[in-house]
């Protein structure tokens, strides 16, 4: 019997005197992004200096990436109790994922096309060099690919960069656990124990945001000046226009006419995630709190444990607009425009080589590299061009693919009616707002683990 949303109790109220004070840490985010924007552009050689700052904050969050993924999908899948619903909720989601991407794909090419953006651009030997260092080893072959995802040990899983890995593991505990039935209840107690202690070392860690993001904006304004994007503002601007009618337009079409869901009532409901990637350029920072507020929002654990971790590997939307349109800007700015039928195989393999580098630091720039150097080793010499507003496109990436999860949550939920409606419109609307302190304190993620007593368990409205 499946755990759907309708189960899904409403967060607990905030203990008498307890007040929210994360809307101060938001603010402090933004007041950091603007002095890191001075620093860059004054002192520049000071601003490149703190780039440690931003990434130590996100490798501070890579660190708890793991055994979020591992708790979360365990307590999603061990609390269902027909296995046969997992794998229609993982079908519906692959199969999603896919058409998406292709969609992405698609839309990139036509304005790729359209703008033209690297015709007329010379190449120099150092950005050619600087094209050929970006190829990353760290993005296999298909078959190597498949198997790197098997860890070497149960641990080791937890010890590497390799989140697919996480994943592998995480899936056949859950459903181990989902087999052993009632004598399996305490191990998913003891898991749900140890998320939320998960999100209460990740509230800590949030607390350096505003320091991580000052450091990130300040290394990359340093680094890239006003005057170096000037060259590449077409390519730029193009990129964000395109993510930004691809969320509104192509998804919130999608998601109005499935689930009744406005996308911008959703985007505003996910700001402070939206603020805290636009900060540090990493999607990965709003993951815990992207499946803390799914759940709330009125999705299913199992649908949110499922889709979100899944989607965080192979629904990369921004990553195929991205890499579309950088290939055509490649291919222009050396004088070797490829013709539609270059352009369609090209893109077919990236959206393979995409899936083969999912949980790469940095993946959408070495992906790209790498996936050239494999089919068309001739562009690699132009990736350079793209290589000092890479940090800037990353941003409008790692939104986009955050947007795409979150809206691809709400789709699964409701194909799958996993979903309260009723709780989607009281949450959206204001009246049941999200509690900011909940990944910290006992009314988190945590408690999220509803494991019915034998003979107790609630019936679905559709069973």
């Amino acid at each position: 019997m499946t755990t759907t949303a309708s189960a899904v109790p409403p967060p607990a109220p905030a203990p008498a005197g307890r007040r929210d004070r994360t809307h101060y840490l938001y603010i402090a985010v933004l007041v950091a992004v603007a002095l890191g924007i001075a620093v860059g552009l004054i002192r520049p050689d000071a601003g490149v200096a703190l780039k440690p700052l931003g990434t130590g904050f996100v490798n501070l969050i890579k660190m708890m990436i793991s055994p979020i993924i591992f708790c979360t999908i365990v307590l999603g899948i061990g609390s269902v109790r027909k296995a046969a619903k997992v794998g229609v909720v993982g079908g519906i989601a692959l199969g999603y994922f896919l058409v998406m991407s292709l969609v992405a794909l698609a839309i990139g090419l036509v304005v790729g096309n359209v703008l033209h953006p690297g015709a007329g651009l010379h190449l120099t030997d150092a950005i050619k060099h600087a094209g050929h260092a970006q190829v990353s080893a760290d993005a296999l072959p298909p078959v190597d690919f498949v198997l790197s995802i098997i860890p070497t040990t149960f641990v080791s899983a937890f010890t590497t960069d390799q989140v697919l890995q996480t994943l592998l593991v995480a899936l056949l505990a859950g459903f181990a656990l989902q087999a052993m039935g009632s004598a399996g209840e305490p191990v998913l107690r003891g898991v749900g124990h140890v998320q939320r202690l998960v999100f209460r070392i990740l509230s800590m860690v949030m607390w350096a945001a505003p320091v991580g993001a000052f450091g990130a904006i300040a290394a990359v304004v340093g680094s890239a000046g006003v005057d170096a994007l000037k060259s590449l503002a077409v390519l730029m601007l193009g990129f964000y226009v395109t993510c930004f009618l691809f969320v509104f337009v192509v998804l919130g079409a999608v998601l109005r006419v499935v689930a009744g869901v406005n996308v911008l009532a959703l985007m505003r409901y996910l700001s402070r995630e939206l603020l805290l990637i636009l900060s540090t350029s990493s999607s990965e920072s709003a993951l815990p709190r992207l499946i803390a507020k799914l759940e709330h929002l009125g999705v299913s654990k199992p649908v949110v444990g499922i889709t979100v971790p899944t989607g965080y590997s192979f629904n990369l939307d921004g990553t195929m607009i991205y890499m579309t349109m950088a290939s055509l800007y490649i291919a222009d700015a050396l004088g070797t425009p490829m013709s539609l039928g270059e352009q369609i195989p090209l893109l077919l393999f990236l959206l393979v080589a995409s899936k083969g580098a999912a949980g790469v630091s940095g993946a959408g720039l070495a992906t790209l590299a790498g996936g050239l150097q494999s089919h068309k080793p001739a562009l690699v010499d132009g990736v350079g061009l793209i290589v000092g507003i890479d940090r800037f496109m990353s941003e409008a990436r790692a939104l986009t693919n955050f947007a795409g999860n979150a809206v691809a949550t709400v789709l699964i939920g409701t194909w799958t009616k996993e979903i309260d409606k009723d709780r989607v419109r009281e949450v959206l609307s204001g009246r049941l707002p999200y509690d900011e302190t909940a990944t910290s304190d006992e009314h988190g993620p945590g408690t999220a683990v509803d494991v019915p007593e034998q003979g107790t368990e609630k019936q679905p409205a559709d069973a």
